[in-house]
């Protein structure tokens, strides 16, 4: 999705990374998730690579699943959804195996995204029913193979009306919830007019079936202050009022306020302020060379707070 300098507080750091690892479950008053996007640029990321702070909740998040046909001249299906992740690295015996290992992790998976075979992975429904059949069918079906936890939503290209978006996966997020198929669901929106209308029209009528906005703030741009993402973080806090947005960053140097730059800082100013209901990255896959500095940070960040 520059010079090495942190702005974080030497008093925030040490105590960051002096945060002693217990084995025991995630406590009752844990504030916040840490979620991590991973297995979309096939860097041979495995699960057990990502450092797991026990006393998070953790949610790993697969990318990603996509209604369009496994060829390289990629069309649409209609909601008849996909895996385009890492099959070879996270696989069905991985994920039991890390949620048995730590208790506290949870494995979802995203839908849509921003690219499929070179191609814009375009939201482009027939119909509002035929789209929802189609898309319990399959989802349902890979939430059962790979015994996942979450659903994501992270659409970017759109060719269907607001409306129809909302409905569409409105109706999803219901079904899925209400037949006890996933226990979280999330929607992943930029601050983009063309993206955001439909986020939000989605937001206004289903926001009740929504348990956390993983709202992409390093889609500003490079160089984003403390002060400039404090007010984005209100700003969105406002346009999905009630919902639990959560700050994040990407370790691919896209943009946003770089947890080089004040990141960690930002979020321990949020925390003051009862604001800070969790954190993820974009991705591990990008992670993997800098051996997942940024993830133990945040989860040591997150675990301070109780």
């Amino acid at each position: 999705m520059k010079p090495f300098k942190f702005c974080i507080s030497i008093l925030v750091l040490q105590s960051l990374l002096t945060i002693s690892a217990t084995t025991e479950a995630v406590p009752a008053s844990c504030p916040g998730v840490f979620r991590e996007y991973i297995g979309a640029l096939y860097k041979n990321v495995t699960f057990s690579d990502v450092p797991i702070n026990p006393n998070v909740e953790f949610h790993f998040l697969l990318s990603f699943a996509i209604d369009y046909t496994n060829t390289q001249s990629s069309e649409p299906t209609n909601g008849d959804f996909l895996v385009y992740w890492d099959t070879d690295n996270l696989t069905p015996s991985r994920i039991s195996s890390i949620k048995a290992q730590y208790k506290n992790v949870k494995v979802g998976l995203s839908l849509g995204g921003d690219t499929v075979h070179g191609k814009n992975a375009t939201f482009a429904p027939t119909s509002i029913t035929s789209w929802v059949r189609n898309a319990i069918y399959s989802v349902s079906k890979i939430v059962k193979e790979y015994n996942l936890d979450a659903i994501d939503i992270d659409y970017e290209h759109f060719n269907a009306d607001p409306d129809t978006f909302a409905e569409c996966i409105g109706r999803l997020l219901y079904y899925l919830k209400q037949n006890n198929v996933v226990s979280y669901t999330s929607i992943a929106p930029y601050a983009d007019d063309s993206v955001q209308v439909h986020y939000l029209a989605l937001w206004r009528k289903y926001g009740h079936q929504i348990d956390y906005v993983n709202f992409q703030f390093y889609a500003y741009k490079k160089g984003t202050t403390i002060t400039q993402f404090l007010q984005y973080f209100e700003t969105q806090s406002s346009n999905y009022k009630g919902g639990k947005i959560l700050v994040s960053f990407g370790t691919n140097n896209i943009g946003g306020l770089s947890p080089k730059h004040g990141f960690f800082d930002a979020c321990t100013i949020l925390r003051s302020q009862g604001k800070l209901h969790g954190i993820f990255i974009w991705s591990a896959d990008d992670s993997k060379k800098d051996h997942f500095t940024y993830e133990k940070l945040s989860q040591d960040l997150l675990a301070s707070s109780i």
